[in-house]
């Protein structure tokens, strides 16, 4: 769950200025109206999220989480070289420039144009020409099975009505046997406000309202939509989707790791997991 409000005042202000945010609500949002609230969202946010994170996330890296997980020490994708690999929810596009890097073939995929144009800047920083492409993860323009894996690090999976439907798609363009890892705010945090301090490990939220948590404008049009799911629902829509679970990873909170980035701090970090990296392969 997002609530970016309560843990980055200045950032999110911004984007709900821009889009005239005026309250939080929970309800139910048709995929549409968050296809459309999303889109324009993190169009709005897209420069204030690269002046605030790009460091972290480097222009040609591949990080999965706040906590610091690395591809480059745990190999969750397996060999890269030589294999088409896409990107779902790229934003700025540095996991597929290390990807590339590599010696992939990478192809990156966002529905922000914003986080595209950044995407494009990284990538004539790099000298890297990873492809580029504006679409939803709802319905990857791509050949059935024309990737040899998928990856998504916190992109996209959040942000969508139905991950059944993803899923589905994910698995349409992956060849058998293909690996498909992503990476999420993990189930658990949704019952705990999205603040690093104190506030932030006080239970306010049950865990099986999977309710939407939605930003609304003052005529009640969602500006931002974020969807809930149980580490079970998880499970469940990647059997249903054809995938077997290899690897649920819960990443420890590093020791000497300071940063806190959003909702994620050292003093939540150790007491309870805030990323779910989910490791699967297409039967």
């Amino acid at each position: 769950m997002s609530q970016q409000s309560v843990t980055e005042p200045d950032r999110h202000a911004q984007a709900e200025e821009r889009l005239g945010t005026a309250g939080v609500a929970y309800r139910a949002v048709s995929a549409p109206e968050a296809t459309a609230a999303n889109l324009a969202w993190w169009d709005a946010d897209a420069d204030d999220y690269q002046a605030t994170h790009g460091g972290f996330l480097g222009d040609a890296d591949f990080v999965w989480c706040p906590e610091g997980v690395r591809e480059a020490d745990v190999a969750l994708l397996g060999e890269v070289d030589g294999k088409r690999i896409l990107e779902v929810g790229c934003g700025q596009a540095a996991c597929s420039r290390w990807l590339a890097a590599q010696g992939a073939e990478a192809v990156a995929t966002d529905l922000s144009a914003g986080m595209l144009r950044h995407a494009r800047e990284g990538n004539e920083r790099t000298g890297t020409p990873v492809p580029l492409v504006q679409a939803t993860a709802e319905s990857l323009p791509f050949a059935d099975a024309s990737f040899d894996a998928a990856c998504s690090a916190f992109g996209a999976v959040p942000f969508v009505a139905s991950v059944d439907v993803v899923f589905a798609e994910v698995r349409r363009v992956l060849r058998p046997g293909a690996r498909w890892v992503f990476s999420v705010t993990h189930p658990m945090r949704w019952i705990f406000p999205d603040d690093p301090g104190p506030q932030g490990l006080t239970v306010t939220q049950p865990y099986f309202d999977r309710t939407p948590y939605v930003e609304v404008d003052e005529e009640g049009v969602a500006t931002y939509v974020e969807y809930h799911r149980t580490l079970g629902d998880y499970v469940r829509a990647l059997s249903d989707a054809g995938f077997t679970l290899t690897d649920l990873i819960e990443p420890a909170w590093p020791e000497g790791h300071t940063r806190t980035w959003g909702q994620w701090s050292p003093l939540r970090g150790k007491l309870f997991p805030g990323t779910a990296i989910f490791c699967t392969q297409r039967g």
